[in-house]
């Protein structure tokens, strides 16, 4: 018997996304969609997929994360983004991953980007990970104060798959400073609530330094354009990151903490 495979999407106001995500998972056994009360098109488009759909207050990815996992029933689980797709390369070695007594627990998924109308081969994008995309139940799970870019907690054996799912990203120039702005204000949180500590000074630096990393030593100039702006876009939100950190930090000082 063929093991049966659960997808879950996280979702917010993706109405122009989730349509393609879902679609590229119609493969799947069940697909859930944790919907943090989106105020578009985004449920709704779920439920046409034959998605179900569960709403969850936003308290961070690493919850959101969980309740994927709590919300699905199958053996296998695959995470996918609402700007992802499963390609069809992807989707035949998940299956053949979910069949093979001998498989790992748990799989980093390569991602190929795409950004301004073409592939971004340098700057740290291709092949960049986020968490283990595919894994067994029971054997992964994620810390439920991570409001961003959060980890893992794995119980067994971590392998990579080989094939790439597709990720845009952004749509819109506008997107990449909304998505800039919304990040970089989660991960200040996450900083302070680590006890972490800086200064303009420390903002500065930390922006140039991540300029510097993702333009020249990660050879994003190779990309043209499009490269020149992840990297400055990158530069931004890494600022802006530790200046909102800093202001958090004196308003811990004003406060007595």
């Amino acid at each position: 018997m063929s093991a049966k495979i659960s997808a879950f999407i996280l979702a917010y106001n993706s109405e122009s996304q989730i349509d393609a995500a879902l679609e590229s998972l119609q493969w799947a056994d069940e697909i859930v969609v944790i919907d943090s009360h989106s105020t578009d098109r985004t449920a709704a488009i779920a439920a046409e997929h034959g998605a179900r759909v569960v709403q969850e207050d936003f308290n961070g990815f690493g919850r959101l994360r969980n309740a994927g996992i709590t919300h699905t029933q199958h053996d296998w689980i695959f995470s996918l983004d609402t700007d992802e797709r499963c390609t069809p390369e992807a989707r035949d070695e998940i299956l053949a991953i979910a069949n093979d007594p001998d498989s790992a627990d748990a799989y980093h998924t390569p991602r190929r980007n795409y950004f301004m109308g073409r592939f971004i081969r340098y700057g740290g994008w291709y092949p960049n990970f986020r968490q283990p995309q595919l894994f067994r139940r029971g054997k992964l799970t994620f810390p439920e104060n991570d409001l961003v870019h959060e980890g893992f907690c794995l119980d067994g054996r971590l392998s990579e798959m080989q094939c790439p799912i597709e990720q845009e990203p952004f749509e819109t120039l506008s997107d990449v400073l909304h998505k800039a702005n919304r990040y970089s204000s989660l991960s200040a949180e996450k900083l302070a609530r680590d006890k972490t500590r800086t200064g303009p000074l420390g903002s500065l630096s930390h922006g140039i330094g991540m300029f510097l990393k993702m333009y020249f030593l990660r050879l994003g100039f190779l990309d043209g354009w499009p490269g020149f702006i992840i990297a400055w876009s990158n530069l931004e939100g890494t600022f802006y990151k530790y200046a909102k950190l800093a202001e958090l930090n004196r308003k811990g000082r004003q406060r007595g903490e």
